[in-house]
């Protein structure tokens, strides 16, 4: 019989599988609904070659927005400095933070995915719609990956699991598949 605490348990191999395991069965089949949706839109994504490079980046960069929010949101929340509160400044703080960013960094993407394009094939779509559809799925994409990370955050806390261990996975997958449903939005509405 073993004499470990409670606490001790928890990193256990055994104790990380219960934990994790049915969340990463969840994510599994999130991740192939993305894939799913993303095989829909094969016909655009041929047709428009600087969309098929904009794809992986931008639910790159969604992915790494909501994680950063994250990590900084489970480090407060760890330090005792987070209360899910709509008035807490430590999360108005954070989720400012992380659009303003995706405000500067997806026009940016859209740009580079443009000239890219151009300098391998040359571009079938005009600069301003692909920075357009870059910048406005960026924005959304962020939004969304506020709401996700705070809920999963939340969540977390509720059940008395670990943000650490958790949240990120979450964000990451859920980013996925909203970055292919929205970057497809935003292309039906540009092109």
């Amino acid at each position: 019989m073993s004499t470990a605490t409670p606490a001790s348990r928890e990193w256990t191999v055994r104790g990380i599988l219960q934990r994790m395991l049915p969340v990463l069965a969840v994510l599994t089949a999130i991740e192939m609904g993305s894939g799913l949706v993303l095989a829909t839109f094969e016909e655009t994504l041929l047709q428009y070659p600087t969309l098929l490079v904009l794809v992986p980046v931008t639910i790159g960069m969604a992915g790494n927005l909501g994680s950063v929010l994250a990590a900084r949101l489970s480090t407060a929340f760890h330090l005792g400095l987070l209360s899910f509160s709509p008035t807490d400044d430590t999360l108005a703080g954070n989720a400012l933070a992380t659009l303003a960013l995706s405000v500067t960094v997806f026009p940016l993407v859209g740009a580079a995915a443009w000239a890219l394009q151009s300098v391998l094939r040359g571009s079938t779509l005009p600069l301003e719609t692909v920075v357009a559809i870059a910048s406005i799925s960026g924005l959304v994409l962020a939004v969304l990956a506020v709401v996700v990370t705070v809920a999963t955050t939340y969540l977390a806390y509720r059940f008395g699991l670990d943000p650490d261990e958790v949240v990120v996975p979450v964000v990451t997958n859920v980013c996925d598949v909203l970055g292919v449903l929205v970057l497809f939005i935003a292309v039906l509405a540009f092109v």
